[in-house]
């Protein structure tokens, strides 16, 4: 239920849009406001922040509706009042769910601010459904494939693997659900395993932060970077896994840490690092070797490395921005529509270079299986 805010014109008689420390004071003390601790600090943090002691109306509705702005922020961060209450880890008497959402809080919010509210905003509705979805499909997929060709592992040297309809193959490229689809398919049980650990371990708790529309964004667009960046630069090559995806988010929250390394608590955050950095070189290392230095004849080139790197690219540039932005607007924010716009441009390019270049290139094809 949403709490109840008094009338503006009780708060702000001179519609200035603004509330002074007294009218404040008095919404405080008299009115039973549904507020969770980490609101209540905050709103006087708000108002101590602001040199003539008043507060924005339109930012009281804002947090009491679990909002907030950019502007909000940063009027917390450069108040004069520091929040008074105990950090999370000092909390006692949480269940099982809210240790675990505290966990989470840790792992991937790097200021103990945003920490306690996401703590406190946190619910189970909506699930993260997302990251888990995906997983459960490319696993089920894998055993189909695994079962039928009796065979899991190097799955792409199978002629009938490589005639799935969802594998992408430059000779179908008019087939345009390819270029999502192959995330779907994998060369074999160590690839699917690679994958499936990392989005379930880096994917989840930040789906469960940022949300499911954020995260698929950031997951889709690292699949579909992945793809057309195979059909630019390795052009004769298919592709099969959710590399471009998984890699998008871990390089996005690494990106993250990095960058907000004094702030997180994470526990044995070098070394954790180090070790994601060596799993994720050793898999794109696996990913060349078997592209250019195949183990068994093939009747054609295996699938292409390159849909690493561009979701590793696409993680560092939008996901970085979007992991930043927790609880805040993207639209507002200019940098945001500068990466809409250069992923837009690079995507018109890949478009028409797979309607003309190859043709124009006289690239040499092997035939569709």
């Amino acid at each position: 239920m949403e709490p109840c805010v008094p009338r503006e014109c009780e708060l702000d008689p001179d519609n200035t849009g603004f509330i002074a420390v007294e009218n404040f004071t008095s919404l405080v003390e008299h009115h039973e406001l549904q507020l969770d601790p980490s609101k209540l600090d905050m709103l006087l943090a708000l108002v101590q922040s602001n040199e003539e002691g008043q507060v924005c109306y339109q930012e009281l509705i804002e947090l009491m509706s679990s909002k907030r702005s950019s502007s909000f922020r940063r009027a917390i961060a450069n108040g004069r009042r520091t929040l008074q209450r105990e950090i999370l880890l000092d909390e006692t008497g949480l269940g099982l769910y809210k240790r675990f959402v505290r966990y989470v809080a840790y792992e991937i919010l790097p200021c103990e601010t945003d920490r306690r509210w996401y703590f406190h905003q946190n619910r189970l509705c909506p699930p993260p459904v997302f990251i888990a979805i995906v997983t459960i499909v490319q696993i089920i997929v894998f055993m189909c494939y695994g079962i039928m060709l009796n065979k899991w592992v190097l799955q792409t040297y199978q002629p009938d693997f490589m005639k799935s309809p969802l594998v992408y193959h430059p000779g179908h490229r008019a087939q345009v659900w390819r270029f999502f689809s192959y995330m779907f398919m994998h060369v074999g049980l160590e690839q699917l395993g690679f994958n499936a650990l990392l989005q379930l371990m880096i994917g989840v708790p930040l789906e469960m932060v940022h949300g499911i529309l954020r995260i698929s964004l950031l997951y889709m667009a690292g699949v579909l970077a992945g793809s057309l960046t195979v059909s630019i630069t390795d052009m004769r090559a298919p592709v099969v896994g959710g590399s471009g995806g998984v890699y998008a988010l871990c390089s996005a929250h690494l990106a993250n840490v990095v960058m907000n390394w004094a702030g997180m608590r994470c526990p044995y955050k070098l070394l954790r690092m180090i070790l994601a950095l060596v799993c994720m070189s050793s898999e794109v290392g696996r990913a060349v070797w078997l592209r250019f230095s195949p183990p068994l004849p093939s009747s054609g080139p295996q699938p292409s490395f390159m849909a690493h790197l561009s979701g590793a690219v696409v993680g560092i540039s939008m996901g970085l921005l979007i992991l930043r932005s927790y609880e805040e607007s993207l639209q507002k924010q200019c940098s945001w529509w500068v990466i809409i716009f250069s992923f837009i441009t690079f995507l018109l390019f890949a478009i028409f270079w797979n309607i003309f270049a190859y043709e124009l290139l006289g690239v040499q094809i092997p035939p569709p299986p």
